[in-house]
């Protein structure tokens, strides 16, 4: 019985420091936002600041279009995780449920473009985006102007969808029983509307899931916003920090200021979607 009581109290005191070493960075950057710039630096760290500067919020919003950013980071987050939805879930509906030619070897192809790191592809995907016809001032053979460049379509185009979103829902739907689908069949029900009414519909957690990760990844996204958005009014949150930090000096405590407003929103949608995403981890059979 005395065993029983020590593992999990054991268990929960190394959960407990491991959140706790988390978070801290987290604590410090908040901390670090409300100091004078001449607490920063100071030995032994000062946590608590001796002089709360909550202006420091204010002169980091203004230092930049931070408005203008927000918007251009909300249409590239939104828009990125909203076409990796639904995307993502046809791809995975037809590797889960249909039966075709090919199918496990095209899926195996799929995941084997997880292995590729985005940093070899962004040059040839950013060529592309440049020569793209008709657009931005390209002729027929995509010539003559900037093409998808500095554009939202540029922006969302190459991460419409991906290969884990793919699996992820793969490895739901895969849980899901086939006889919801045989009723529906004599029902009369065609395939996309066994995938929309019934598919769908089911796979809350497994969608919230995906959405969480690919709403993160795209707030976050630094390089490619940076490499194709050279136009100040189509920078994104991550990009206009960046005003913060010169060649010669960095202003720390409104960094760290702007830092925490950005890092707010993200919080705010996983705090809303924690109970589908730990559901949705448990049955998708994601681990470690």
């Amino acid at each position: 019985m005395m065993r029983r009581i020590v593992k999990p109290s054991l268990l929960h005191v190394v959960l407990a420091v491991g959140a706790f070493a988390m978070i801290l960075p987290f604590l410090w950057m908040v901390s670090t936002s409300l100091k004078p710039e001449s607490e920063i630096f100071r030995f032994p760290p000062v946590w608590i600041p001796g002089e709360w500067r909550w202006e420091n919020y204010r002169e980091a919003m203004q230092a930049a279009s931070f408005g203008r950013y927000f918007i251009n980071t909300i249409i590239y987050a939104g828009a990125v995780t909203i076409s990796n939805l639904l995307f993502c879930s046809m791809a995975a509906y037809a590797f889960a449920r249909l039966q075709f030619r090919g199918r496990n070897v095209l899926f195996i192809l799929v995941l084997g473009t997880m292995m590729i790191p985005a940093q070899v592809t962004m040059v040839p995907v950013f060529i592309m985006l440049k020569h793209w016809p008709l657009v931005g001032g390209n002729d027929i053979l995509g010539a003559g102007g900037h093409g998808l460049l500095n554009s939202y379509p540029g922006l969302v185009l190459p991460m419409a969808v991906g290969a884990f979103g793919i699996f992820l829902l793969r490895q739901f739907f895969m849980t899901l029983p086939r006889e919801l689908e045989d009723a529906a069949r004599i029902d009369g029900c065609s395939e996309a509307g066994i995938y929309w009414r019934i598919i769908l519909p089911l796979s809350k957690p497994a969608l919230a899931t995906l959405g969480i990760f690919t709403f993160t990844a795209a707030w976050n996204e630094f390089l490619w916003p940076l490499l194709i958005m050279s136009k100040d009014s189509m920078k994104t949150l991550q990009v206009g920090l960046q005003v913060f930090q010169t060649q010669y000096t960095t202003s720390w405590d409104l960094l760290m200021a702007g830092t925490v407003v950005v890092t707010i929103p993200v919080l705010l949608i996983f705090l809303i979607g924690q109970r589908y995403f730990t559901r949705g981890i448990a049955l998708s059979g994601i681990k470690g």
